[in-house]
């Protein structure tokens, strides 16, 4: 903030003089510098807060809404509640007089020197501010402290003492008017039937690098019935975590390819995948090569912790991740990188407003309160006009304030309804009208321990070579199943199942895990003597490598074997010619059945079939 010597240079000189005159303060000549430091010298001798007293009900709030804000106030979050200074040019200034007719609170207290406007340097970039002069602020907020409640600072007298009950101004209007009269400037002339002044909400909280235990705003809402009824939180980001890692220890966990991944995890839903993949490189589980991932040493620690302590760890991971809520929201369109928004200070709004207990509560009612509180939580400059979102039924643009409900009202219910969720944090019903809190989500915003029931059970070895990993198994087990055994889609309710193939036991030897060291682990992890077709293939593949293949080919047959040795000979077809099966026929990948036709074209060789 600046003082009042640094801030009045900003008006013009005909608003100094008017700031002058209604401080009894005469400002003539044209040396803006020379008024400058007069009036800045008297408002700072003047005692200000005794001066407050005597504002009107709306000014008075506006003020009490910069002193509890630190004395600033995003121009655009003030200006939705206080109205805005109109700013013209000496000319206009000079014509249209505003001083005798101010719009709002806002430009009332602009021409009596209360309220300036200036840019400020945050952790945002430069926000324009309406603030108060350092003198006024530490005027005031010594003021607020001496009164003990903030309800009260300077309020002067409830709003129904103004007016009696038969419509007349009161004895202290009448003074108030008075005062305002003898300094030759309008009065407010405010009548009973004038809107109540609105409360000022609570200025919007830091953003946290972690989860906020110190809550400060919490909501004190009403608890609603259980109901019959609701959607048990689940517990399988963790399995599917373990899935990942998995993958990318084999080699198959690719950026960008997803959707090849789904049809092996619990919850294919591709954003929560996202936000799965960025935890896990920023918990230091995976690590990115090229367009790749590859488990870190970290991963196995972590596998090898129980269920419990691997959610807590999720949750932690999730409170400070750059994975961004508001360009996932199903309803939603955010269009180009010019804008940003903070994600950590929307999950912020939403911890800091939970009612830490397993009780049921509305959503809306959740909704409202912050809408209430802390209204500008993504948007600390309090600018609802510079992102490009769009609403993805209408294509319409969702801008101002007015669309609060469409952009912000939207993502407080999605941080619920999506990761938490996702997380095992949040139970939710009546078609996720309702929602509380998990036993688990209690115990960690408290910071507690949650007791940790995690049962290992054995995998189940089958005779024809597949391998069963209950849901219950241990992940580092799993993990290490998936390394000698090919994956099979998983089926929900269903164990993960695994099948050793010759292929994925050369790809488990590729990671110098020979075969009886496979056989040891089986053994071990299942608890029993393995079956014997299972140890005997095993130790088959051992001796002799793989045994037999089953391949997708085509089959090319010709009318005279010269046909086929022609293709054989010349440098155009014979790449694409594979296993000879007889005189009259060979082997051709299907792939390459388009590219052998057009060769053969070129050789005046015509060859039917279509693929």
């Amino acid at each position: 903030m600046r003082t009042f010597e640094q801030a009045l240079p900003d008006h013009e000189l005909i608003v100094l003089r008017v700031i002058g005159e209604w401080w009894e303060l005469n400002l003539t000549g044209d040396d803006k510098a020379a008024c400058v430091a007069k009036l800045a010298k008297h408002l700072v001798e003047l005692d200000l807060a005794q001066e407050l007293l005597f504002l009107p009900p709306e000014e008075a709030v506006a003020v009490r809404y910069l002193v509890t804000n630190h004395g600033r106030v995003p121009v655009a979050t003030f200006t939705r509640q206080h109205g805005e200074v109109r700013l013209m040019g000496p000319a206009a200034l000079a014509r249209e007089e505003p001083w005798y007719d101010p719009a709002n609170a806002a430009e009332a207290l602009w021409y009596r020197g209360f309220l300036f406007r200036g840019f400020d340097d945050t952790d945002d970039g430069p926000i324009e501010f309406y603030y108060l002069p350092t003198e006024l602020q530490a005027q005031l907020s010594a003021q607020a402290d001496a009164s003990g409640s903030e309800a009260d600072f300077y309020q002067g007298e409830p709003e129904s003492d103004y007016t009696s009950a038969d419509g007349d101004e009161s004895l202290l209007q009448e003074l108030l008017e008075t005062n305002l009269l003898s300094r030759g400037l309008p009065t407010t002339n405010k009548k009973k039937d004038a809107p109540p002044a609105p409360s000022a909400p609570a200025p919007p909280p830091t953003p946290p690098t972690r989860v906020l235990r110190e809550r400060s705003h919490y909501a004190a809402l009403t608890a609603v019935e259980p109901p019959a009824q609701w959607v048990t939180a689940p517990v399988d980001a963790v399995d599917d975590m373990a899935t990942m890692l998995a993958m990318a220890q084999m080699g198959q966990l690719h950026e960008g390819q997803g959707v090849r991944l789904q049809p092996y995890l619990y919850n294919g839903n591709l954003a929560r995948l996202g936000l799965l993949t960025t935890m896990a490189l920023e918990m230091g589980l995976l690590k990115q090569v090229g367009e790749s991932y590859r488990p870190s040493r970290a991963a196995l620690p972590w596998l090898k912790e129980g269920r419990e302590k691997q959610l807590r760890a999720l949750a932690e991971a999730w409170s400070k991740t750059a994975w961004n809520e508001l360009r996932h929201l199903p309803e939603l369109i955010c269009e180009g990188s010019g804008w940003s928004n903070d994600p950590l200070a929307a999950r912020t709004a939403v911890l800091d407003a939970l009612t830490l207990t397993e009780e049921w509560f509305a959503m809306a009612d959740l909704v409202a309160f912050i809408k209430k509180e802390t209204p500008d939580f993504q948007r600390p400059h309090g600018n609802y006009d510079v992102w490009y979102i769009r609403d993805r039924a209408t294509g319409a643009y969702v801008t101002g304030f007015e669309n609060w409900d469409l952009v912000e009202g939207r993502l407080l219910p999605f941080l619920l309804l999506a990761p938490m969720q996702w997380l095992g944090l949040v139970e939710t019903a009546d078609k996720s009208e309702t929602y509380r809190l998990t036993t688990r989500a209690v115990a960690w915003l408290h910071d507690t321990a949650v007791d940790e029931n995690d049962l290992s059970i054995p995998l189940v070895v089958r005779p024809e070579g597949t391998l069963l990993v209950p849901f219950n198994a241990n992940r580092y087990q799993r993990f290490q199943a998936a390394r000698i055994g090919q994956p099979l889609p998983v089926e929900k309710g269903q164990p993960f199942e695994y099948r050793i193939t010759p292929h994925s036991l050369q790809l488990a030897q590729e990671q110098k895990i020979a075969s009886d060291r496979v056989l040891a682990f089986l053994e071990q992890a299942s608890g029993r003597p393995l079956p014997a077709s299972t140890k005997r293939g095993i130790e088959r593949w051992a001796e002799k490598g793989t045994e037999g293949r089953l391949e997708q080919v085509v089959v090319l047959r010709v009318a005279d074997e010269s046909i086929l040795e022609t293709l054989r000979k010349h440098p155009k077809t014979r790449p694409f010619l594979g296993e000879s099966l007889g005189d009259l026929a060979a082997v051709v990948q299907a792939e390459q059945w388009p590219e052998l036709c057009a060769a053969a074209a070129q050789l005046g060789l015509l060859l039917d079939g279509v693929l």
